[in-house]
């Protein structure tokens, strides 16, 4: 079921909503819990009822792995529960690795060896890298003794919370598990209506207006690509500046109905996406753009692989520091390592294609750079939060360029088209192409596109929001919309012209934005026409 549905939007949430507060109303706590619980496995099993089984068994195993690990924690048997973690773990990846990576392992093997496997395409089950990692982080939480005794019940919400559970956020048990807890808490229905519904109203809006509308500039362009089709530069960027803007507002349109369906339950997800295309350096893009996954990879990757390499590093008897400065050894061992790695992994999660891993190296390589300049900086005693006007601005256009490019190999159907794709992005040949310049700035008519002058106004405006205007949990910044948002950093960062100017516009419980929001709400339920899914639901 998508949150973009009729029968979501009109049955399946209010249908859910009104029964939960009328348990509420009984102060039937738990039995709310329970409600909610299998409602969000109705939710699930709506796509594929056979892989709810999947789901089940899922919880089950590792609900059973995490008793066990608190209960060796607790004993003081840590082996024996280093042990049992590292059996729930592979059995996690074994998992995924099955059903999301076994047939593009035997189709690399046939490549390879010019081999010809017979396997029946795997399909790939809703949810389960963000399921399956959730839980792995649960496990690991279970192991350093984080985890208190949690119900069974809870533990099954924590995972199956439909709202969060086919794209993220990736909760952790110390976000969600209290709130269910307790939900006696939760009185002010109208309050949590009225601020979930202007969420989810906006995050509609995103998806079904600007996300869906501007991949008609996107998708003829990159299918033509990967047919060879010859490409001017005009086409081929506006291809993936149409990609790039659609996939923001895709992904962001999905965090805002996320975390609106959530906040009808009186339930706060954390932040998961924080304008990241106002980033001014790759690092500062990793920190607003799926914060929840950034935030895993560094916790339950990165910091523990550069743990590893210091510990390795001093143990052959090498220093960190050479001379008081950065040794390049030391930089290369400590931090370009381990980032390569976690993005490689990143990219591998985000999809099983070789596309995905050049995207995730890509990152990484951007990572390390920025590292190695920041690093440089210091060293040269540079204070890294004074910029002047100008480069903030270059910082931010090569920032936004970087994104660009590695975007491309996002939504390239393989490396080939996306190499293709940047040989027509960087062919300054084709500036000479008058005929192409009035005709063919988005796309192909001869594959779809639409109309070119319509794209270039359309892409220009959604440009100005991406950059200039405040997001989502910024709007709704006075009434608590998520987790870990902080109001007050946002405002750090900004001219003082611009914080008066978007203070006037935050949004308030009050006729105008009654009328504004429901506005944006109809005019998202009209682009329902053709439902789609969301970029995200695929990994």
């Amino acid at each position: 079921m998508l949150f973009n549905s009729f029968e979501f939007i009109f049955l399946f949430l209010p249908v859910t909503v009104v029964v939960f507060y009328s348990l509420l109303k009984q102060k039937w706590e738990k039995l709310a819990v329970t409600w909610l619980v299998l409602a969000s496995l109705f939710f699930y099993a709506w796509w594929n009822p056979p892989y709810l089984v999947l789901l089940l068994v899922s919880i089950g195993f590792n609900y059973s792995i995490s008793r066990a690990l608190c209960h060796y924690e607790q004993t003081n048997k840590n082996r024996l529960g280093t042990i049992i973690l590292w059996i729930g773990i592979f059995i996690n990846l074994l998992t995924i690795g099955y059903y999301k990576y076994f047939n593009f392992f035997l189709d690399t093997v046939d490549h390879l060896f010019r081999t010809s496997s017979v396997v029946t395409q795997i399909i790939l089950p809703l949810g389960i890298s963000f399921y399956t990692f959730q839980q792995i982080a649960y496990l690991i939480d279970s192991h350093e003794g984080e985890t208190k005794e949690d119900s069974f019940r809870d533990y099954c919400l924590f995972v199956s919370f439909f709202p969060q559970l086919i794209a993220g956020p990736i909760v952790t048990h110390k976000e969600m598990i209290p709130q269910f807890a307790d939900l006696s808490r939760i009185s002010k229905l109208t309050k949590n209506l009225t601020i979930g519904i202007t969420i989810f109203a906006f995050g509609l809006f995103k998806k079904t207006v600007l996300a869906d509308q501007i991949s008609i500039y996107a998708s003829p362009v990159f299918d033509a690509a990967n047919q060879g089709v010859n490409l001017t530069i005009f086409e081929a960027w506006g291809g993936a500046l149409a990609y790039t803007l659609q996939i923001y507002f895709d992904f962001s349109g999905y965090t805002d109905m996320a975390i609106g369906a959530g906040r009808m339950f009186g339930l706060r997800l954390p932040t998961n996406f924080n304008s990241p295309y106002q980033a001014i350096n790759i690092i500062d893009f990793w920190g607003r753009w799926h914060l929840t996954l950034t935030r895993f990879l560094t916790r339950y990757l990165y910091n523990p692989l550069a743990l590893l390499m210091s510990r390795r590093r001093l143990n052959s008897g090498k220093s960190l520091i050479k001379r008081g400065l950065g040794s390049p050894g030391a930089f290369a061992e400590l931090v370009a390592l381990p980032t390569l790695t976690t993005m490689f992994l990143a990219g591998l999660w985000h999809g099983a294609g070789w596309q995905y891993i050049v995207f995730g190296l890509l990152h990484g390589f951007y990572l390390t750079i920025n590292h190695g300049w920041h690093m440089i900086r210091k060293i040269l005693g540079h204070d890294l939060k004074k910029n002047s006007w100008i480069g903030r601005r270059a910082s931010h256009a090569l920032t936004f360029l970087s994104v660009v490019v590695a975007m491309v190999f996002f939504r390239a159907p393989n490396v080939q088209a996306g190499i293709f794709m940047l040989s027509s992005m960087a062919n300054v040949r084709g500036l000479m192409g008058g005929e192409y310049f009035i005709n063919f700035v988005f796309g192909n008519p001869k594959v779809g596109a639409g109309d070119p002058k319509f794209g270039i106004v359309f892409v220009g405006i959604l440009l100005a929001i991406t950059f200039l205007c405040p997001n989502t949990q910024e709007w709704v910044s006075d009434y608590d919309p998520a987790l870990g948002f902080d109001v007050s950093s946002y405002y750090k960062k900004q001219p003082k012209w611009k914080i008066n100017f978007w203070r006037k516009f935050r949004w308030q419980p009050t006729i105008f934005w009654g009328a504004l929001t429901s506005g944006i709400l109809v005019m998202g339920l009209l682009a329902l026409s053709g439902v789609s899914e969301f970029i995200y639901f695929q990994f």
